[in-house]
């Protein structure tokens, strides 16, 4: 899958969703993710929006490196809630990991995102692959 597609409706910017496969699509996420802040009443604070960019950024690019190379994401607002859902095509679920100090292999996205995140939630899928869910404060 190398498109990637943007939704976000015009007349109730509630939802927001993306698919990708590349990283082309990690760029469009966080632009969506911005856009849809953008058009929330009331605005979110901007360290808010920032949050909410940055845990798509790391979902959807742990969706690609470990997910099986595609995503789909979907945001929704909720009157104290912000919901960020990535599926993938992986049954391998999300594990925390000892962060790579001194080289380039990762290991503080699933952290830094639990951290930032009210909550989270990973669901396995009917038709394969996972759900992995983030709640954050609007």
């Amino acid at each position: 899958m190398n498109s990637t597609t943007i939704s976000i409706p015009s007349t109730r910017p509630v939802v927001a969703v993306v698919r990708g496969g590349s990283a082309v699509g990690v760029v469009q996420a966080r632009r969506a993710a911005r856009a849809f802040t953008d058009r929330l009443t009331p605005a979110p604070r901007p360290d808010t929006a920032d949050t909410l960019v940055l845990v798509v950024s790391e979902l959807v690019t742990n969706a690609l490196r470990h997910g099986g190379g595609a995503f789909s994401l979907c945001l929704n607002a909720h009157p104290d809630a912000i919901e960020v859902a990535v599926d993938d095509p992986s049954p391998r679920m999300p594990h925390l990991r000892t962060p790579d100090l001194n080289g380039a292999a990762g290991g503080f996205g699933w952290h830094m995102v639990n951290h930032l995140a009210r909550t989270t939630a990973i669901t396995r899928r009917r038709t394969g692959g996972k759900t992995v869910t983030a709640f954050l404060p609007r």
